[in-house]
């Protein structure tokens, strides 16, 4: 008998497993498994099955016991943000709520582009014991079912119905997951009873497989476009997105602005790409941005866009760019490169740019257009100076939080936040200090990724950079949403810094709620018409309780103390602070933002917000 003949009698779940185990990618020149591990909380629709296999297979997979499916997926869209997405994590869950939980994680990492493989629990095949437990019944269609929910928040999504469809669904799992296109959650629900049913699998279906993400060269006609756009532009503007990391194009990117002295800004996703003091690096764009990105992004007559997909918090909702400024993109996906009407080239970042450099030969802007920019961009500079500085009368703030933590990190730590107001301070006033060590959660603005995508991202920062930490920033609103992967942290012994801003409440959106002339109503614990007695949380005592090394400080001063010795430390910190839910927000560097505002009102301050809102449409561009 051939080794193409041999087969190996294995059940379904059993099968699954030991063909990740046996899963490689190549990570500058090293093979390394592609699951790195996996997330877990067994039940009726997981463990019998799934779980011995995974317990034979601990080692090469270690399994992470989670405390909620979400926060799993957020943890698992972390490690991969981390790993550039060459390297990812499998969640399973039970069948019922436990895998429904993962939707929102879900959702969060197709729109972050991240890869995830998700492992739940289904309903019989058989359905000889239907209804079974936690089954919603669908009267008119027995085949649909929680699960079918996950078919627009994946990538890709199969229900095994036999065996043998493994064969097939995992190899184009993996190969959507992988892909610098399509990449994105994977979905695979494992009825209870197929996942125990056997077959005889082919031996070399588990053979090591390594596998290489693709590169995408840009179609020679549209990169003579794209040169003859850049050659004729006298005040272009770079941004750097997220796809330039993912394509490991930092240094290709930072080169190609040099040779040809082109100024850059960052989107949120990309706002690690330039370290702060890099002379090129103009600032963050957009709504959270800088004034000195969004300033020379109207100024601009050529927008060049690399590795984003223009989301409206970047694009200050199309009024960021001057209408007659031409749009040029360079993206992988053709889906992202051809927005607004771009004259584009579809291909991987880094070779995209060294072909276009090479194109472009020894072609340089002006220096006086570098010069404004750079004008620009110190007058910026000194705004967060005084921004994040603190003493005398200035109440504590988001901004001075982020400068004292900012100011005492080390080169490769890596700071987390996500929604709220955090990501937008984070991002218009934190220093660089290394390419790829900002993670803002925006593409889905989700509360609660903070602590669970950190805690993935310094499992994988464990795995490559064991010396260095990972620091959280989160509000009070998102801690009370999601904070038991502070117990999770301390429990793998897998180190965070976890600095928790109290302002009483979903402060940010209390402030748009009065920016658009509305009074403060359910935002601020404050102001719930529903709590006749407000009651501050003990946030100390509640993260001490899971663990963690707690302790509450009254001023930023107090608070360098604390995060020095949070740094000086192995186990898990927890450090809160109050802050002023009304003062210290960063009053510059925002675009407008479309936000809907009714048309009519009994109320004048709400009818003036609306004018004043609208009075900045005319900015927008139109879809071209």
């Amino acid at each position: 008998m051939s080794e193409l003949d041999s087969t190996v009698r294995l059940t379904t779940a059993q099968a699954i497993v030991r063909w990740m185990v046996n899963q490689y990618t190549l990570i500058e020149g090293e093979e390394v498994r592609v699951f790195g591990g996996g997330f877990g909380i067994f039940g009726h629709g997981n463990v019998p099955c799934l779980g011995g296999p995974l317990y034979d297979h601990r080692e090469e997979l270690p399994l992470y016991r989670g405390q909620n499916e979400q926060s799993m997926g957020f943890a698992a869209a972390g490690y991969a943000k981390y790993h550039l997405r060459r390297r990812m994590m499998f969640c399973t869950a039970s069948a019922g709520p436990g895998t429904a939980n993962l939707l929102t994680a879900s959702a969060l990492a197709h729109a972050n582009r991240l890869p995830m493989l998700m492992l739940c629990g289904d309903t019989f095949l058989t359905r000889l014991p239907d209804p079974v437990l936690q089954q919603l019944e669908n009267f008119n269609d027995p085949t649909f079912g929680v699960n079918d929910a996950f078919k627009p928040v994946t990538r890709y999504w199969d229900r095994i119905c036999h065996p043998a469809q493994i064969l097939q669904s995992l190899p184009n799992a993996l190969g959507t997951m992988l892909d610098p296109v399509d990449c994105g959650p994977a979905f695979i629900g494992l009825p209870q009873d197929v996942q125990g049913w056997a077959y005889d699998y082919p031996h070399i279906f588990f053979e090591k497989r390594v596998h290489r993400i693709r590169r995408q060269s840009v179609d020679e006609q549209e990169l003579e476009q794209v040169t003859q756009q850049l050659l004729a532009a006298k005040r272009p503007v770079l941004i750097a997105g997220g796809g330039v990391q993912y394509s490991g194009a930092v240094e290709t990117l930072t080169a190609f602005a040099e040779k040809h002295n082109i100024p850059v800004v960052e989107t949120i996703a990309g706002r690690a790409n330039l370290v702060n003091e890099h002379p090129l690096n103009i600032g963050p764009l957009g709504v959270t941005g800088s004034n000195s990105a969004n300033a020379i992004a109207k100024q601009a007559d050529v927008i060049f866009a690399v590795g984003t997909r223009l989301q409206d918090f970047t694009t200050g909702s199309w009024t960021a760019f001057a209408k007659s400024a031409q749009l040029v993109s360079l993206n992988v996906g053709r889906h992202d490169a051809m927005k607004h009407g771009s004259v584009h080239m579809v291909g991987d970042a880094k070779l995209g740019l060294e072909a276009l450099s090479k194109k472009l030969g020894q072609h340089q802007v002006a220096d006086s257009w570098v010069k404004n920019a750079q004008q620009e961009r110190g007058q910026w500079n000194d705004y967060v100076s005084e921004n994040v500085a603190y003493g005398g009368n200035k109440p504590n703030s988001y901004a001075q939080a982020i400068g004292v933590v900012n100011a005492l990190m080390g080169e490769r730590d890596r700071v987390v936040a996500a929604a709220g107001g955090l990501p937008a301070e984070v991002t218009a006033n934190w220093k660089t200090l290394s390419p790829g060590t900002v993670d803002v959660e925006f593409g889905f603005s989700c509360m609660g990724y903070e602590i669970s995508g950190a805690w993935g991202a310094r499992i994988a920062q464990s795995e490559t950079e064991a010396e260095q930490d990972t620091v959280v920033f989160i509000g009070d609103g998102s801690y009370l949403m999601l904070n038991s992967d502070v117990y999770s942290a301390v429990l793998s012994q897998k180190k965070l810094i976890i600095c928790v801003l109290d302002n009483g409440g979903f402060a940010v959106i209390n402030k748009l709620q009065n920016n658009t002339g509305n009074e403060s109503f359910n935002n601020l614990i404050a102001d719930c018409p529903t709590v006749p007695t407000p009651v501050s949380v003990n946030f100390e005592q509640h993260a001490a309780s899971m663990g963690a090394v707690a302790e509450t400080v009254q001023n930023p001063d107090e608070l360098a103390e604390a995060f020095k010795r949070a740094k000086a430390r192995d186990e898990t910190s927890v450090i809160v602070m109050q802050v002023d839910p009304y003062e210290g927000w960063t009053a510059e560097g925002h675009t407008w933002w479309e936000v809907g505002t009714p048309q009519v009102s009994e109320h004048d301050s709400i009818n003036k917000a609306h004018d004043d809102w609208e009075s900045a449409r005319v900015e927008q561009r139109q879809g071209v």
